[in-house]
């Protein structure tokens, strides 16, 4: 049996490991290199986290931004 997909090997050497790409506090692992210029992080899980809060996992999956909404209160 033969596949077209390719092994990732995982980035992240830390212990305890940080969390996958496929986890929902995925952002909270640690910076591997870091590009504000250019509005975008990629973390040690593989995930490329943008600016705008919106992520590219290492599968090709996008995540659309999810920036908080804010919310008005009266003065």
């Amino acid at each position: 049996m033969t596949t077209t997909q390719r092994k990732i090997p995982p980035m992240c050497q830390h212990q305890p490991p940080c969390p996958t790409a496929e986890s929902a506090d995925r952002e909270s692992a640690r910076l591997v290199a870091h590009h504000p210029e250019q509005g975008w992080s990629l973390l040690c899980n593989g995930v490329l986290l943008f600016e705008d809060t919106g992520e590219l996992l290492p599968d090709g999956q996008v995540i659309a931004p999810h920036r908080p909404l804010r919310v008005m209160t009266a003065a």
